[in-house]
């Protein structure tokens, strides 16, 4: 869900702003919430879409420690041990999908790498350095929350 708006600033003309939606969204089921990685910190604390409870979580104690303007992909993707969200994510039993450049190997082309898409506990994820995501060309989609976690939050 791509959406495109056009406006009109006074003396500049005509000017187009892309507003990229994909990968903003908040789903549930019995057992999860799914939000998009593309939602600022800010953006969460005001989705209307998005659980009380996991706003709350994230303004009292993801918050301090990060910067209002970051996306949560950013905020996952830097993460380390070290830091105190990071206990808190996986006190939420907090997963990720991501999407990683794996090597396939086939009977006609021999090696070829591409995208896999999996989903991986927060642990794994804050074990891989920045230097190997970038090399494996890591791109953080989703973040998943157990329910039960966080209504024990």
């Amino acid at each position: 869900m791509n959406s495109y708006e056009k406006i009109s600033l006074k003396g500049l003309g005509h000017v187009q702003k892309t507003v990229y939606e994909d990968n903003k969204y908040c789903m549930q089921d019995v057992g999860n919430i799914y939000i998009g990685a593309k939602y600022t910190l800010e953006e969460i604390l005001e989705a209307e879409d998005i659980l009380f409870k996991f706003r709350l979580v994230m303004e009292r104690y993801i918050l301090p420690e990060s910067d209002r303007q970051d996306t949560l992909e950013t905020q996952l993707y830097y993460l380390q041990e070290t830091q105190f969200c990071a206990q808190i994510y996986k006190q939420l039993k907090a997963r990720v999908k991501i999407s990683i450049i794996e090597e396939k190997k086939s009977l006609l082309t021999g090696k070829k790498s591409q995208y896999t898409t999996r989903v991986i506990p927060i642990d794994e994820l804050i074990r891989i350095s920045v230097t190997e995501k970038e090399k494996k060309g890591v791109v953080i989609q989703e973040l998943i929350v157990s329910k039960m976690a966080l209504m024990m939050f």
